[in-house]
């Protein structure tokens, strides 16, 4: 999607990202899972936003740092208590451009796909793995790619209808490259607003090759953070890599 980069998506919803998306029990619920993966206590989140899941992994202790391209979600977390305390580096995330060793990195709400090649996601994995401590664990948060979603190139759909207004989800998809362009269209009282976000799906399979090129391997997959189990049926996994050849 031409003039859309890293910075793009917190620039258009920095202002709008926590009333959509609050410190709600499910965060809470993957703040536990994450606290209970290591022993260690420093921790790098992969695009930390407004600090949803860093400042209550934070007040549990550990060390957090985090990688964010846009300095509109950065202030955002400025404002928050604890939220001066975090460390951030403003970058492409994908570059894991931080220095030092952590026992959890962490990038989680579907955020891997928002690197929008295969190449750039393979990338991103090739520099968590040098980052990870001996016995440290990358985990990633995703939806499974549901192919009936996906069976028109074009869609247009209605996301929300209300009294005063309406949001229009249009997509375009590339089943070559496994991309999807949306656009969201908000209609209300006070005229339209566009949103675009571009993404790159992937499927489980093909995040542990992704893995595995790092010299990382699978320890856990779960069906969510619940840490139901991952079938057939399930719609997202929670997957937690370290180093290969060390112990679960």
């Amino acid at each position: 999607m031409e003039g859309y980069g890293p910075a793009t998506f917190g620039k258009l919803n920095a202002e709008t990202y926590d009333l959509i998306y609050p410190t709600d029990e499910a965060t809470l619920q993957s703040v536990d899972v994450l606290a209970s993966l290591t022993d260690g206590r420093r921790a790098l989140e992969l695009a930390i936003g407004t600090g949803r899941v860093a400042l209550p992994l934070a007040a549990r202790g550990f060390a957090v740092s985090g990688i964010e391209a846009s300095e509109q979600m950065v202030a955002k977390l400025r404002g928050k208590p604890g939220g001066d305390a975090i460390p951030v580096a403003i970058g492409d995330f994908a570059d894991v451009a931080v220095e030092g060793e952590f026992d959890l990195v962490f990038l989680v709400f579907n955020t891997l796909f928002n690197l929008t090649s295969q190449d750039d996601q393979v990338r991103c994995f090739e520099n968590v793995a040098p980052r990870l401590s001996p016995d440290g664990v990358f985990v990633i948060e995703a939806f499974v790619p549901d192919v009936a979603h996906f069976v028109e190139p074009e869609r247009v759909r209605t996301v929300q209808a209300t009294f005063d207004g309406a949001v229009i989800e249009a997509s375009i998809h590339d089943p070559v490259t496994q991309r999807i362009d949306y656009q969201y269209i908000g209609f209300s009282s006070t005229g339209v607003r566009t949103t675009p976000l571009p993404m790159r799906y992937a499927w489980p399979a093909e995040i542990d090759l992704m893995a595995r090129i790092a010299g990382l391997a699978l320890r856990h997959r779960w069906g969510g953070w619940d840490r139901s189990p991952f079938t057939g049926r399930s719609t997202r996994h929670v997957s937690v890599y370290g180093r290969r050849g060390r112990a679960a």
